[in-house]
């Protein structure tokens, strides 16, 4: 007996050793980057996204190095190619514990702010990094500032993302329906309850929570797809389901709140258009990402007269963004004035927050409510890399200029870009048509790349004239900047659109009611064939 206990003492002490040599060699596989991200011209540390990438690829996160910091990991995947993998910092020192090896290090911050790279070697142990960031433009002190209004991050990370990414406006959709007639309060994918109360991280950094999405997949408990619509900056939560979607607009409405087309190609995205009275577009939405484009083959397909581009595989990335302006052009062209703006549904897919953001210009200061109403104005230009300042004669975008019977109205399109990469393209886009500008590309002592624009235009009949530049970027990808249109209003010379746009039109909206008929109720079907009858009216007089 004594010997068998000896035994099994003498085999634990065996295994206890074991295990405690195991512990010893993973320590020793395993180095501390230790690193602090900082202002290159004050010193001062700042918020920021990190990137860990070794050798093989395998990305990594870090943790805030300081009791009173916080790190908050972005993990999103989509396909092999199209990836997301990232840490938002406050502003404090930060550290990861990884293998030992070899190791880039990227810290990026907004828009604003030239990326911050660097090689570390952690084979023989710890080491250390600190990576300063330089800003290449300040918006705030021209009185843009950004926000972005497709949101699924949840209100505890937001905090964080928004300080790291500086975005002045977020605006998370809280409440998420993705049944048919099921209402929000009883929402199948909610965040948790929240008010219809402002949050402010700082003075200029706010979050309004109380958002709500439609995004119908299943019409009674089957799958049948509707599409998507969102209520930004409404004050109580919505009761009623959809469709009919007509009582959402008008409770919408009545209490302040802005409609947002998600995506155009959505199957029902034509007809939500003139019968909720829309106000808002995403130029650039929730498919167009930091990391490489994914959904080639999404929705409704474009017509041939937007010569979209594709390869094997579906729509390219330029593709997407072509059939996305061409749609938005159409809407413009047949007299739907929707305003710009920006959305990633970051929390849902590969993409940072913000990566897409609409800035709004507030000659007054940053608030919340002036933000809101400038975006409603159309006081904005949305981007995804690029700046642009643009004025048509003296006015910015959202602004009508007005004009007697008779009189040719003669404009003079001016301003600026500035961009981290050089622009190969800068184009004044008018009812659809682009015409490109010269491109100079000055590289400026802060290393920046600026253009001036400076072109005139003349118009006989209404219309609208907007700007847009593309960036291209080290990598063989591009980054782009759009202007909210400025419109032109002569007296009796109305802007008559192409019965090729209008008929695109018509043809998604007919498509939708043969879909719908015996699944739809009749008052959703009703919607349906209102919007066709706008539509079919505004055919009459195109050319």
């Amino acid at each position: 007996m004594r010997f068998l206990q000896r035994t099994c003492c003498f085999y634990t002490c065996l295994c206890l050793l074991g295990l405690c040599l195991l512990g010893t060699s993973t320590l020793a596989e395993e180095a501390t980057l230790h690193g602090s991200i900082i202002d290159v011209e004050t010193g001062t540390a700042l918020p920021a996204r990190l990137y860990i990438e070794a050798t093989d690829g395998k990305l990594y996160h870090a943790r805030s190095a300081s009791p009173d910091g916080s790190a908050v990991e972005y993990n999103n995947q989509r396909s092999p190619t199209s990836v997301e993998v990232h840490t938002t910092l406050s502003a404090h020192p930060f550290a990861a514990k990884l293998p030992r090896g070899k190791y880039k290090v990227t810290a990026e911050r907004g828009k604003e702010y030239f990326s911050a790279a660097t090689d570390v070697d952690l084979t023989n142990g710890d080491a250390e990094v600190t990576l300063k960031l330089r800003r290449w433009i300040d918006t705030s002190k021209r009185h843009w500032y950004s926000g972005e209004t497709h949101v699924h991050r949840s209100m505890d990370e937001l905090p964080n993302a928004m300080l790291a990414d500086d975005l002045n406006v977020a605006l998370p959709l809280t409440h998420w329906v993705t049944q048919a007639y099921l209402p929000p309060t009883q929402g199948d994918k909610n965040s948790p309850e929240v008010a219809a109360k402002l949050i402010e991280i700082d003075p200029t950094h706010v979050i309004y929570p109380l958002n709500t999405e439609y995004e119908i997949f299943a019409v009674d408990g089957k799958r049948h797809t509707l599409g998507a619509i969102f209520a930004l900056n409404h004050k109580t939560v919505f009761t009623k389901g959809v469709p009919p979607v007509t009582p959402i607009a008008e409770q919408a409405h009545r209490e302040g709140a802005l409609l947002e087309l998600d995506k155009h190609n959505w199957p029902w995205s034509m007809m939500l258009v003139p019968i909720m009275d829309v106000d808002l577009y995403e130029l650039t939405n929730n498919h167009v990402w930091r990391t490489e484009f994914f959904f080639k083959g999404f929705g409704e397909p474009p017509a041939s007269f937007m010569n979209v581009a594709r390869d094997r595989n579906g729509m390219t990335e330029r593709g997407w963004l072509r059939f996305t302006f061409q749609n938005y052009y159409t809407l413009l062209n047949c007299g739907f004035r929707l305003r710009p703006t920006a959305g990633t549904a970051s929390g849902v897919h590969p993409v940072p927050l913000g990566f897409g953001r609409v800035y709004v210009h507030l000659p007054d200061g940053f608030s919340y409510d002036a933000w809101m109403d400038g975006l409603d104005a159309g006081h904005s230009f949305v981007t995804t890399g690029p700046m642009l300042d643009v004025f048509v004669n003296t006015q910015r975008g959202g602004a009508t200029l007005k004009y007697n019977n008779g009189q040719t109205a003669e404009l003079k399109i001016w301003g600026w870009t500035e961009s981290e990469y050089p622009l190969p393209r800068i184009e004044v886009v008018s009812m659809g048509s682009s015409v490109a500008l010269d491109v100079t590309n000055t590289k400026t002592a802060r290393g920046l790349f600026r253009n001036k624009i400076d072109t005139t235009a003349e118009f006989a009949q209404s219309g609208w004239i907007a700007v847009r530049c593309f960036e291209q970027l080290p990598n063989g990808r591009f980054r782009f900047a759009h202007s909210s249109p400025v419109y032109i209003d002569i007296a009796g010379k109305p802007y008559r659109p192409r019965k090729q746009h209008v008929n695109y039109l018509i043809e998604r909206v007919k498509k939708e009611l043969e879909r719908h008929a015996g699944v739809l109720p009749e008052a959703a079907l009703e919607e349906y064939r209102k919007a066709l009858s706008i539509y079919e009216k505004i055919a009459e007089t195109a050319r």
